[in-house]
C-alpha cells in the first residue's frame, strides 16, 4: 500500500512532467479556449485531487486518472456554459426589447442624427 505522503509526490511528479501534455489535451477538447482557461481547468483538477481525504482509496493509474478528472471537469464546463449571441441582428433586438422596457413611457422622441 502507497502512503499518503508517497502518492502525493508521484502525483506531483506526474503533474510537472505532463502539464504541457495536460494543456493540449484541454484545448483539444474545448474549442476556442485560451491557454488560461486551460491552466485554470487543470489546477481546479489539481486542487481537487490533492485535498481528497486521507482516508480515499491510493490512485493506483496515475495518469487514467488525472486524464478522466479533467474530462468530466470539462464536461461539467460545457453542461454549465451560457449561450452565446453573436448575430449581429438578434443582439440588436435583444437590446431593443431591453431598452423599451425601460423607455416605453417616455413620450419625447430621441433627435435623428444629421
Amino acid at each position: 500500500m502507497v502512503s499518503k505522503k508517497q502518492q502525493n509526490n508521484n502525483l506531483t511528479e506526474f503533474f510537472e512532467e505532463e502539464y504541457s501534455s495536460l494543456k493540449g489535451y484541454v484545448r483539444s477538447k474545448i474549442k476556442h479556449t485560451a491557454e488560461s482557461d486551460a491552466e485554470d481547468i487543470i489546477q481546479d483538477v489539481a486542487l481537487r485531487i490533492f485535498s481528497r481525504p486521507l482516508d480515499a482509496l491510493p490512485i493506483q493509474n496515475i495518469g487514467g486518472f488525472v486524464y478522466n478528472a479533467i474530462r468530466n471537469r470539462i464536461i461539467d464546463i460545457m453542461r454549465t456554459k451560457k449561450e452565446r449571441i453573436d448575430e449581429e441582428e438578434t443582439l440588436e433586438v435583444l437590446w431593443t426589447e431591453f431598452a423599451t422596457m425601460f423607455h416605453d413611457d417616455f413620450q419625447e422622441a430621441y433627435p435623428r442624427p444629421t
